[in-house]
């Protein structure tokens, strides 16, 4: 028997947003689909039955799974199916992951998991904010005891008006595009991507937003009252508070001294663990593993208390310095004497070397997700080795916050790189953190600006980025400029601004509390720009403007336009004639379907014979014009010269030389280099040519005036082109859109 599907639907932005659960996937906790348009996402949440062995952490999981089939396509890998997760994947898991994780109650120890994956995509809906909400809603019916719902909405501005949950083709002409969760009263998390909105607007924007939410938690309440099943009672694995209270009173004051004292990360580090370790000794019998493992917590918990209380009471950071204040700033540019721009940015303990690489466009990333940007022609690489805390872990590949953070350096970026009409390069920047104590990711932001400006490239404005902290007991909080990793990780909030002078590129928030208000949010916003113009000042000193010219060993690209139906005469019989021009000249050729041409060379004389060249291919003959070509055929009433690539006329026999001439070979043979006149072309493209007026110095009327084979410039021309096919392969690149300025393609997905 079929079962019975229950619908509720929300209006947001004055379109529905459907959730229907009871059809699908029964024996899950709780499962749900999330519908905007033909756009359907579909959440699983469940629990396991006992809590996790020797697990001291909350163990929670979430996963989004992006499936090609949801928008009618077959994956592009070798094997033609979902492999590990894209960028764009693992970016919506953490997305998901970021407003859930804060609604649970730390102290559960059975193993959560919220899978997702694409059902449908409509091509012009987004996925990532059904994916928030179908996980909510997927919990909040669930036997899953979770402190939800949450609601999330995306918001972009067109012309100063805000919009809701907008479309792909929205999203393109904002200069926001801002996504945010969190409860009835409080928002748990920002992404925000902008070009250069101030701050007020960006609290604007943010209350906007946040006002919408209320719908969709209203909707997923009304859910759990008519259709969730029970709360589960699980057990919670809490810290003994009195022991807590017993080490805090034991330690407090020796804390005190060592947070007094000047120290670095690692002195700081090794002290605390040398005196949770005498504590140990003290309380605990070595052999009991359990007890051992308490003290140890509960020690964690008590320098948690005393940091904490320090900031708050005091305004005391751990390094000493003030609420405001920012850590000691140097940088430096041309570190790496090849690649072709280099930007170091130290802040702290906290370092990161950015290295710029400039390449034709070919050379742009190739999407294959179910977003229509297909290509990327700006990417942000960033690299978290383990020497960079002074550890040794497991070594390879990108973990899922190195993606993150990569992303995150890309979009504060993406508003001040040129149009590719301006700069017509892919540009690919790798941030290497060399030394983290917090922050590496808004430090590798000031390492890129450093290197793209290293580089030449013309960018807009130099962008820095701060990382924001917070300490909220209750009604009383603080908020901390430029956070370092002990105030990250004993705090509760990171909040990451990017921007210029003129405003926000890029936001971050993942908090640990339940939620923060838009007084913090202003605060915090407004302590980011003073602290972002602070460090563009020590960026500056360094390298005040882009460097004028690229450096010598960098390509440099030039743009030839050619007619659309030429294209085909440079790439040649299976790209033949494109190959032979590269290996001849050294160079690289790069062809749109619009009929652009870009040629990358390093040696500024291979450039003008390829761009002669290539030139000379797609030049159009025109009457009265000389050329100087080859003999491709002799006949008895004339010789055919190809005077451009592909393209011969004939000079009759009585236009050869200033002379009778009675037979052809008596004046040239295959092969022999002639200087002609193009004298007619007729309709059929038929082209006449003449040798005789080149050597009498005639015009073209005095040329047809002497041309015994007939005026008419008919004869027996074999013009016109004789390149290969446009579509016949080769180095040009798939048909497009070229898309917005800033890097990414559009174009359709099928």
């Amino acid at each position: 028997m079929k079962p019975e599907s229950k619908k509720y639907i929300a209006t947001v932005g004055g379109r529905p947003v459907t959730f229907e659960t009871g059809k699908l996937a029964a024996q899950a906790g709780g499962a749900v689909t999330v519908r905007i348009g033909d756009t359907v996402v579909f959440a699983a949440a469940t629990m396991g039955q006992e809590p996790k062995e020797g697990q001291d952490f909350f163990p929670l999981t979430v996963e989004y799974e992006e499936k090609m089939y949801a928008g009618g396509r077959i994956p592009g890998s070798f094997f033609r199916r979902e492999g590990k997760p894209g960028t764009d994947a693992i970016l919506i898991s953490r997305l998901t992951d970021r407003p859930l994780r804060p609604l649970f109650n730390k102290d559960i120890r059975n193993e959560v998991q919220v899978i997702m994956f694409s059902l449908s995509a409509d091509w012009e809906n987004p996925l990532d904010i059904l994916a928030i909400n179908a996980a909510s809603a997927a919990l909040m019916i669930s036997d899953i005891p979770w402190g939800g719902p949450v609601g999330a909405v995306r918001v972009s501005r067109i012309n100063g008006e805000f919009i809701l949950n907008p479309t792909f083709a929205q999203i393109d002409e904002s200069d926001l595009d801002l996504r945010i969760a969190g409860t009835k009263d409080a928002i748990l998390m920002v992404e925000s991507g902008s070009n250069e909105i101030d701050e007020e607007s960006m609290v604007a924007a943010l209350t906007f937003g946040h006002d919408a939410i209320k719908p969709l938690v209203e909707v997923q309440e009304q859910m759990a009252a008519e259709i969730g099943k029970p709360k589960r009672e699980v057990p919670l694995f809490s810290l003994d508070q009195d022991l807590v209270e017993r080490i805090y009173q034991r330690c407090v004051a020796e804390m005190n001294d060592l947070l007094e004292t000047h120290h670095g990360k690692h002195e700081l580090d090794d002290a605390i663990k040398a005196l949770r370790d005498n504590v140990v000794t003290e309380m605990t019998d070595s052999e009991d593993v359990e007890m051992v493992a308490n003290v140890k917590e509960a020690y964690e918990e008590a320098y948690r208390r005393v940091v904490r209380s320090r900031i708050l009471d005091q305004h005391k950071r751990p390094d000493g310095r003030q609420i405001t204040e920012i850590r000691p700033i140097w940088c430096e540019v041309g570190v790496s004497p090849r690649a072709h721009g280099s930007g170091l940015f130290t802040r702290g303990e906290t370092q990161v070397l950015t290295l710029a690489t400039l390449g034709t466009p070919k050379e742009a990333q190739e999407i294959d997700s179910l977003s229509p940007n297909d290509t990327k022609r700006y990417m942000h690489h960033y690299n978290f080795p383990p020497y960079s805390t002074g550890e040794v872990k497991r070594f390879g590949g990108q973990s899922r916050r190195e993606i993150g953070h990569g992303a995150l350096a890309e979009r504060a970026l993406l508003p001040v790189i040129p149009s590719e009409k301006e700069f017509p390069y892919t540009l690919r920047l790798v941030s290497e953190v060399l030394s983290s104590n917090g922050s590496s990711s808004m430090a590798s932001v000031c390492g890129s600006t450093l290197a793209l400006m290293d580089t030449g490239v013309p960018i807009k404005a130099p962008v820095a980025g701060v990382a924001m902290g917070l300490i909220k007991e209750e009604d009383r909080y603080v908020v901390l400029t430029d956070i370092q990793g002990a105030e990250d990780h004993l705090g509760d909030m990171d909040f990451k601004v990017a921007g210029t002078t003129q405003g926000i590129t890029a936001l971050q928030m993942d908090i640990k509390i339940k939620g923060i208000t838009p007084e913090i949010m202003r605060q915090a916003l407004s302590q980011a720009h003073e602290a972002r113009m602070f460090i563009l000042d020590r960026m500056l000193e360094v390298i005040p403007v882009p460097r004028p010219e690229l450096k010598s060993f960098v390509p440099r690209i030039s743009i030839v336009k050619v007619p659309v139906d030429k294209i085909g005469a440079i790439i040649g019989p299976g790209g033949k004639n494109i190959r032979a021009l590269q290996e001849e000249t050294g160079t690289k050729i790069d062809i749109d379907d619009d009929g652009t041409v870009y040629i990358a060379a390093t040696d500024s004389n291979a450039e003008a014979i390829a761009r002669e060249r290539i030139e000379g291919m797609t030049e159009t003959p025109q009457v009265g014009r000389i050329y100087t070509g080859k003999v491709v055929r002799i006949a008895d009433f004339g010789a055919f010269v190809q005077i451009l690539p592909g393209v011969d006329g004939m000079v009759h026999i009585s236009q050869l030389d200033s002379e009778r001439v009675e037979k052809v070979e008596d004046v040239v043979h295959m092969g022999d280099e002639l200087t002609v006149m193009v004298t007619a072309i007729d309709e059929n493209g038929k082209i006449r040519l003449s040798r005789q007026a080149v050597l009498e110095g005639w015009t073209v009327e005095e040329a047809l005036e002497h041309d015994k084979g007939g005026k008419s410039g008919g004869g027996h021309s074999r013009g016109g082109s004789r390149g290969g096919d446009r579509h016949s392969g080769g180095d040009r690149r798939g048909g497009f859109n070229r898309g917005n300025d800033h890097g990414e393609r559009r174009g359709p997905r099928n």
